[in-house]
């Protein structure tokens, strides 16, 4: 991966060959951002920057590109193949249909993982991994076999490139076992090595990881329209709408919907939800124009009365309670059941 390639991030790129050329690089660094606006491939590109054995310098006086990697050397052409030596992936992990059993790692899932990448122009978000790979209702982690793993690549001297680098995708998805790990890795670098946490969200890191890196922070890109998860839309209407009949036989029926799918999927829900009812409040009690469009002109106009001050709290609190349930594997037709009665009495509070 070439920053060339990489849509809407120059600036970011520009910082970060800056680094490079100036002998600046830190032994760990936390790429913070979003998969879909390139943070990965931003990750990629600089390692193969990095490792280049003739790097580019252009003259970027119109606010483009001040250097890039060659993309001809041998190096370069592995790493835009993902099949360099010194370039390590890690990454969330489960079991699946194919991989059974309870020692797995990412090292059960290289091959897959480099397809995805490809598949994905290395933008593809966490959901899309788990849809790849085939996980079904397990959360993925990052394992305490992985973290060994990571402290043996990193206790290695380079192969064949000038740095051995270790890119660890989704990092606030290590289980804090494996963080512990990491963190001793961290704490006593080996020369010529470097760990790339590619994160979305630092707040659920370990501070102790979070003070040790340097972080990278990957704005987001401008998107004229946000995406439209139609699924997620229908999902949510008919549930708000049946969370005022309090019909069970329905609703039963919508439970068993949600339990059928996997925990990121559910929980990925929830989150959108939450910022659904968020977006209602906004509307109705600040004046504030909707973000969220549900393909429902009715339910548009008629449900965002429904949140007010008066029940806005509760049902904040009904859905953190709920996510939390669900990121512990708490049995998932409880949990939206409960979620169900403790919303249907909110909504009748407005």
């Amino acid at each position: 991966m070439q920053f060339k390639d990489i849509v809407g991030q120059t600036v970011t790129a520009n910082h970060l060959t800056e680094i490079i050329d100036s002998g600046r690089v830190s032994h760990a660094q936390m790429f913070l951002g979003d998969t879909a606006s390139g943070s990965l491939a931003l990750a990629i590109a600089y390692a193969q920057y990095l490792n280049c054995e003739h790097r580019q310098h252009y003259d970027n006086a119109e606010g483009g590109l001040r250097a890039d990697s060659c993309g001809e050397c041998p190096s370069c052409k592995k790493f835009q193949q993902l099949t360099h030596s010194d370039l390590h992936f890690y990454f969330p992990n489960a079991a699946t249909a194919d991989v059974k059993g309870s020692s797995i790692s990412a090292a059960d899932f290289q091959g897959e993982f480099r397809d995805f990448l490809n598949a994905n122009k290395q933008r593809g978000t966490l959901d899309d991994w788990y849809d790849f790979v085939g996980v079904e209702k397990s959360q993925g982690l990052i394992r305490e076999r992985d973290a060994d793993d990571i402290t043996r690549t990193l206790s290695l001297k380079a192969y064949e490139g000038a740095f051995k680098v270790v890119i660890v995708w989704m990092a606030e998805k290590v289980h804090p076992v494996a963080a512990n790990k990491i963190l001793k890795t961290l704490e006593e670098p080996n020369p010529n090595t470097l760990i790339l946490l590619v994160v979305e969200s630092s707040e659920k890191m370990l501070s102790t990881i979070v003070s040790r890196t340097q972080t990278v922070r990957i704005p987001r890109l401008k998107m004229e329209k946000p995406a439209v998860n139609e699924e997620f839309n229908t999902l949510y209407v008919t549930w708000m709408r049946q969370l005022f009949k309090l019909n069970m036989a329905s609703l039963s029926s919508w439970v068993d919907t949600m339990h059928s799918k996997s925990r990121e999927q559910q929980k990925r829900f929830l989150l959108f939800a939450q910022e659904a009812i968020r977006d209602s409040f906004l509307r109705n009690n600040a004046g504030l124009p909707s973000k969220m469009d549900f393909g429902d002109e009715k339910f548009n106009a008629s449900f965002p009365t429904m949140i007010t001050e008066r029940n806005i709290e509760s049902i904040n609190d009904a859905f953190n309670d709920a996510i939390y349930a669900i990121e512990r594997n708490a049995y998932a037709k409880m949990t939206f059941m409960e979620l169900s009665f403790r919303m249907s009495k909110a909504l009748k509070k407005r």
